[in-house]
């Protein structure tokens, strides 16, 4: 059994930065790609940023602009995503994502791992 939990979140002027964190509990972490969704009110959950089991392979949502970077610590069981330049359009409820499938996970094709998700809200 994988457990996910995020934190992080918050509210966030407009230009701001934010670190989100996902703890991963289970086994699988160290061969698990991660990921991160968001959804917005109204809209579908949709990708944010993907990060290899190693490491060694990211890739973010060209609508980000390169913004939001994902990392990981496999020491500690834990992902990351830093957020920059954070604009209203970000307000979001933001969802860590295990699945050993890289692809699985970065088309969202029946990942195996959620967490409730954390709610970053960007307002002045």
């Amino acid at each position: 059994q994988v457990q996910l939990v995020e934190s992080g979140g918050g509210l966030v002027q407009p230009g701001g930065s934010l670190r989100l964190s996902c703890a991963a509990s289970g086994h699988i972490f160290s061969s698990a790609a991660m990921g991160w969704f968001r959804q917005a009110p109204g809209k579908e959950r949709e990708f944010v940023a993907i990060v290899s089991a190693s490491g060694g392979t990211t890739y973010s949502a060209p609508v980000l602009k390169g913004r939001f970077t994902i990392s990981r610590d496999n020491a500690k069981n834990t992902v990351y995503l830093q957020m920059n330049s954070l604009e209203p359009e970000d307000t979001a409820v933001y969802y860590c994502a295990a699945d050993q499938g890289f692809y699985t996970l970065l088309r969202n094709n029946g990942v195996h791992y959620w967490g409730n998700g954390t709610l970053v809200t960007v307002s002045s």
